[in-house]
């Protein structure tokens, strides 16, 4: 697979000329200061980041409803993607995403800071790709590869789902969102068995689906997260009684399980299986 997974936004500040630079021409060196102001490169760091490189990470990646590492993230100082504070910190490299905290990274670039940006993970073959930018930007290629290794085992260990029949799955969230069928949380569900429900509705990017929609396609099994406390208009849709009513299972995985590229995706897949497996074919 090409190394779309990593897109590369270094650029330095020379007599009011920025010019971008390659990959191999940018990270000539290991990173000694290596601050992470994304919830996902937080924790792909974390995993890979010799001890003392990483001296920063994203307060994200303390909160227990989006990350899979809070205990070890409290090891870190926080930072909230400030340019300001992240200068202060005086880093050597800055892993970002490549749809987040753009002022930041904009400006962190115009001070002559590398910035490397990582695109969202899409499938369970940018899982791995992920796993190895990051080794390669933090040179640790090493423990990348041994990652790596240890994720296709894990995978392997699963066995291949049943090729037919294939029971239908719908992800479904506030407002009626769901997953496009070019998403990280697709991809999961496709392989351990399951027809994604956005894929039959010609979603690939993601969008809302009516609950009459969802009910009149009758999926076998509807993914949902849990409320967030207090009060939402937007998720009184999760429990209204003609989605409680349909009679396909349920299955609980919480957006930290899936959103970010993470070795830990192993076990949605294991999940989904025993679901799938539970349901047997399609009716």
């Amino acid at each position: 697979m090409p190394c779309r997974a990593l897109l590369v936004s270094f650029r330095l500040l020379c007599a009011g000329l920025v010019t971008g630079l390659s990959l191999g021409q940018a990270i000539a060196q290991a990173p000694q200061r290596v601050v992470s102001i994304n919830l996902c490169t937080d924790q792909l760091a974390m995993l890979l980041a010799a001890p003392g490189q990483l001296v920063s990470v994203s307060n994200l990646a303390q909160d227990p409803r989006s990350s899979v590492m809070v205990e070890e993230a409290r090891a870190y100082p926080s930072n909230q993607a400030l340019a300001e504070e992240v200068f202060l910190l005086k880093p050597d490299l800055v892993l970002a995403g490549t749809f987040t905290a753009r002022a930041t990274v904009s400006m962190l670039e115009r001070l002559g800071i590398p910035v490397v940006s990582f695109p969202p993970t899409s499938s369970l073959a940018d899982v791995r790709q992920g796993m190895l930018d990051m080794g390669a930007v933090l040179h640790r290629e090493a423990a990348a590869a041994a990652m790596v290794a240890r994720f296709d085992a894990d995978l392997a260990r699963l066995g291949q789902a049943p090729a037919a029949p294939r029971p239908t799955a719908a992800t479904y969230a506030a407002n009626g969102y769901t997953p496009g069928a070019n998403s990280l949380s697709a991809d999961i569900i496709e392989a351990a068995g399951f027809e994604h429900l956005a894929r039959a509705l010609g979603l690939t990017q993601g969008g809302f689906v009516p609950l009459e929609a969802l009910i009149l396609a009758a999926p076998d099994l509807v993914v949902l997260g849990d409320t967030y406390p207090g009060n939402s208009r937007a998720e009184e849709i999760l429990s209204h009684p003609a989605l409680t009513a349909l009679p396909g299972g349920r299955q609980k995985l919480e957006d930290r399980d899936w959103v970010c590229g993470l070795p830990v995706v192993v076990n949605a897949v294991a999940r989904m299986r025993l679901a799938r497996d539970a349901i047997g074919g399609a009716p």
